[in-house]
Order: C-alpha cells, then sequence, then structure tokens
C-alpha cells in the first residue's frame, strides 16, 4: 500500500468551507492513488465553540484532575474527525474515524503532556485493506490500561508523525492557514519569503525560539525516522515547505536558500538579569540551584568575572526578585526585552557575520544588549520596541 498521512490543524477544520478544501485534500490524493490517514485537531481556536480552549472554560479547573481533563480535552479532535468521516461519506468515499487510542497509540500516564511508548498500527492497516482513508483524532492517546490521554499543545502533529512512522507512510503533510514555512513571520516582516527547503535541525530551531510551525516532538520523530515532510495551505494553491535531510549522507546539510541565514524569529517578554556575583563556582552553583528549585528556565547566559547575566520569560521575575533579595544578592533586571534568532547551517565556521548583525543594527539604532552563538544560532536581545525594526533591517541584509 502506498499510504500518506495528512494532517489538519484547528484553522483548516474551523468552518464549513475550510473544511470543504479539506475534504478535497484528501480525496485528491485518493485519486493519485494513495491510503490517505487524516489526522485532525480540534475546529478553530480560542472563543470557537468546540475548540479545546473553549472545552476548557466549560470547567473550573482548580477542582478537574487531570485524568478528568484529559477526557474532556480529547473530545474536540473526536468531534472534528467524526464530521470530517461525514463529509467523506456525503461525496461518495467510504472511511473509518478512530480516537487515538482506536488507532493504536499508547502513551503513559502523564495526564496533559503524555509521552507516547508505543503505536500498534494493525488496526489502521487492516481498514486500509478495504477503504481508501481513516480519520484519527489528533493529539490524543491512552495508556496501557484504556486511560485517554493528551499528547500537549500541538499534540495533533506528533499525532501524525508517529503514525507516519507505524505504517511507513511516504511522507507527513501538516495542511495549515499559512503557506508554509516563512524566513520570518510576515506580520512582523512584510517581505518575508518562503523556504522551499528546511532542515529537520534548522526547523527545531526555529520552533525552539519562538516560531509556531510544528511541535517540537513530531520533528524528532521525523528526524528520527527521516521520514518528509511537507508543510503547506489547505488550499493547496502553494507548494509548500519541504523538512527532511536534503542530503540524506549529511546531516549538517542546509538550506536550499542563497542566504548565510534560513530564518529569523524572536521570543518576546523576556527580562534580562544581571547578577554581581564573584568567581566563585560554588556560589553560582547554589545561585543556579534556587532558580532551578523554583522551575524556572533560564537562557542567554553569559558568565564573566564580577557579574553573571541571563534571561528569563517574564512571568517569572517577581519570583528571581524574591530569590536574589531573600539572599542579599546585587541585582538588575531588565525588562520588556525581546530574544531574537538567526538560524542557519550556513552560520557555522563562517567568519563576519556577528559584525554583520551589529553594523545592521547599529544602523537603525537598535542596542544589543546581550548576545551568543552555537554552530547554528545567533542570538541578539534587545528591546521590545525595537523587535519589529531590527527583525525588518536584519531580513532586509540577510535576503
Amino acid at each position: 500500500m502506498n499510504i500518506i498521512v495528512q494532517k489538519f490543524g484547528g484553522t483548516s477544520v474551523a468552518n464549513e468551507e475550510k473544511r470543504k478544501e479539506v475534504v478535497d485534500r484528501i480525496i485528491e490524493k485518493v485519486k493519485a492513488g494513495y491510503k490517505v490517514i487524516a489526522v485532525v485537531s480540534a475546529m478553530g481556536r480560542k472563543g470557537d465553540p468546540y475548540s479545546t480552549d473553549s472545552l476548557i472554560n466549560l470547567i473550573d479547573e482548580r477542582y478537574m484532575q487531570k485524568r478528568e481533563l484529559d477526557l474532556l480535552m480529547s473530545c474536540g479532535e473526536i468531534i472534528s474527525a467524526a464530521i470530517l468521516s461525514n463529509l467523506l461519506r456525503i461525496e461518495g468515499h467510504n472511511n473509518k474515524a478512530l480516537t487515538g487510542y482506536q488507532a493504536g497509540i499508547i502513551t503513559d500516564d502523564n495526564f496533559g503532556d503524555a509521552n507516547v511508548i508505543e503505536v500498534a498500527p494493525h488496526k489502521i492497516l487492516n481498514i486500509l485493506e478495504k477503504e481508501d482513508i481513516v480519520i484519527v483524532s489528533g493529539f490524543q492517546g491512552a495508556t496501557k490500561g484504556g486511560e485517554i490521554t493528551t499528547l500537549g499543545r500541538g499534540g495533533s502533529d506528533t499525532s501524525a508523525l508517529i503514525l507516519g512512522e507505524a505504517v511507513k507512510s511516504e511522507c507527513v503533510e501538516i495542511y495549515t492557514d499559512v503557506e508554509g514555512i516563512m524566513t520570518a513571520d510576515p506580520k512582523m516582516v512584510p517581505s518575508a519569503q518562503l523556504i522551499n527547503e528546511i532542515c529537520y535541525s534548522e526547523v527545531y530551531q526555529l520552533v525552539e525560539e519562538g516560531a509556531g510551525i510544528i511541535h517540537t516532538k513530531a520533528v524528532e520523530v521525523a528526524k528520527r525516522c527521516n521520514i518528509k515532510v511537507i508543510v503547506k495551505n489547505v488550499d493547496n494553491k502553494g507548494t509548500g515547505t519541504i523538512i527532511g535531510y536534503l542530503n540524506k549522507n549529511d546531516e549538517n546539510q542546509k538550506s536550499s536558500k542563497d542566504s548565510i541565514i534560513t530564518a529569523i524569529t524572536c521570543k518576546k517578554n523576556r527580562a534580562q538579569v544581571i547578577v554581581y556575583l564573584d568567581n566563585n563556582d560554588k556560589h553560582l552553583k547554589e545561585l543556579l540551584d534556587l532558580i532551578a528549585n523554583n522551575n524556572i528556565s533560564i537562557d542567554l547566559i553569559n558568565l564573566f568575572t564580577e557579574r553573571k547575566v541571563f534571561t528569563v520569560d517574564e512571568k517569572h521575575v517577581q519570583t528571581i526578585e524574591n530569590i536574589l533579595q531573600s539572599e542579599d544578592y546585587k541585582y538588575k533586571i531588565i525588562k520588556n526585552c525581546s530574544k531574537i534568532s538567526l538560524i542557519g547551517h550556513k552560520i557555522n565556521g563562517l567568519p563576519g557575520v556577528m559584525a554583520r548583525i551589529l553594523g545592521v543594527l547599529l544602523k537603525v539604532n537598535v542596542s544589543i544588549l546581550q548576545s551568543s552563538d552555537s554552530h547554528t544560532t545567533i542570538w541578539c536581545l534587545v528591546s521590545d520596541e525595537d523587535t519589529e525594526k531590527a527583525l525588518n533591517a536584519l531580513h532586509n541584509e540577510f535576503y
């Protein structure tokens, strides 16, 4: 069997017009000779009747156990699957709709953010021997004991990839309301361009740094089994973006873009913390342990002889201040910051990139508060109010 997995996000099934496009995309693949596994999210977003957020708003979470909350949150995807199944039958295409558990997705019992421990695809494969289409409720699975679980935000992407891996799908298509993966957020950078091809590591870094493209767990699965992923608009007017190894023998393969930067993204609402601390490793470890014990993640860490500098999410500022004050640390906190990330494998070993970044930002009067880099990413911390100006200036420079 030639099997293809298609995943349709919440905006793709949000209204009657969009659901008709979804049906068209599925039927197109059937006519092309494929057996189709369509993974669906709950319909719409916050405010829409059957979205996950709307379902959560029906209850008081303070009195809800995680087990029962997962039961509630799984309903949105089941509704989507049943409705899509009905629409396909109206068009003359027999199919079967399944919950994640019925599809063979087995997880641990970490309710709300469960981890997949195995996939038993025999039921799906048996159905596809007789039918052309299986509709699967995304975002969910169940424990070996049959307790319904959900896979965390963006979990429908994970559902699609683990099923694609299990049935040895030719590829996984992720349908959404955007053209594909862009060089920057077009809402902030109007000149953003479509990326035709991008490697797993680059897209993983993009997601980690704030780009809402595909769930990180899904990227991990795709890279693990080397399955091609295509991100495209449900209207099917564009070619979308291909995620994969462009050269299967080179894990560090580069984007097809001519630019040395594959994409630029940002993470807002950051705060810079400067702690005036001597160069004593024991004192530093004590501070980091206190922060970790309060479940606070830090990044952009720069350690100097007389001061330690890092960033945190602004929601943790009060807790950080409490920690520093209780231990009588001297410190300074700068709020309203934004972390800009420039991502691309071509950065590795190439001299002069940071000089170009600094030159561009100087021209538009944007100050870099802090910077760091890795083999594939350069980070710059700037003031929130300078974010869009910095993004556009950098994008114009590298594209």
